[in-house]
This record gives C-alpha cells, structure tokens and sequence, in this order.
C-alpha cells in the first residue's frame, strides 16, 4: 500500500517555473517505479514524467527538456520540476506508484497509465495568458 499526497501547484506566468512535490508514505513493500500524469479540463489525461528505483527517468516528448523528475529524502519525496511553462501545461498534475516493481518499456520506467496502482488528489498548475 502507497498513499501518495500531491502540493506545489498554483498559477504561474509564462516562461516561468515551478516545483512539484509528492509525499510518499509507503504502507508496506512495493511501488518502485513513480510516475506524473496530468489531465487538463476537458482532455485525455496523459503521461508525463516516470523514475525508476534506480533514479532512470522518461518524459513525454511535449515536457522533455523542460521538466525534471528527481527523488529525495531517501525516496520519500517525489518532485517534478517545471520549467518554461506555457499555456499547454495548464492542468491539473498527478502522481502515482506502481503496484510492485517498476514496468519498463525499452529498459526506461513506464509512461502507461494502467501501469499505475496508486493515486495522490492532483494539484492543479495554471498558466495565465
């Protein structure tokens, strides 16, 4: 069991930055692979960002180079860097964990959704025009 809690979120300008935080509070053995996901209003949710126990990272192809996924804390905390945010980042953001060990697609963590068990509440990021 994992319970995942989500916080950062908030309004920014464009071309700016901020981080995401998720809490990781781990009930019992599993969840070795983290994932972010997003969802804006009125879309599809999609992936975003994956890491592996090992720290080995994937991004979607619309945030590489822009977001960072990083562990800390002894793998307790989970942050999501963003920067040069645009319009399109606008959504709410997600975390989440895998059941057991990590799902890997070309030796990288999983960027799948169903790949994921548990759920933080989101917190939402806005991009003001």
């Amino acid at each position: 069991q994992v319970q995942l809690m989500e916080s950062g979120g908030g309004a920014v300008q464009a071309g700016g930055s901020l981080r995401l935080s998720c809490i990781i509070v781990k009930k019992s053995a599993g969840g070795e692979c983290m994932g972010w996901f997003r969802r804006a209003q009125g879309q599809e949710p999609e992936a975003v960002a994956a890491i592996g126990s090992d720290g080995r990272t994937s991004y979607a192809e619309s945030v590489q180079g822009r977001f960072i996924s990083s562990m800390a804390n002894a793998k307790k905390i989970l942050y999501l860097e963003m920067n040069s945010l645009n319009s399109a980042d606008y959504a709410t953001y997600y975390c989440a964990s895998a059941k057991w060990v990590c799902p890997l697609l070309n030796g990288l963590p999983s960027l799948v959704q169903p790949d994921y068990t548990y759920w933080g509440q989101g917190t939402k990021v806005t991009v003001p025009s």
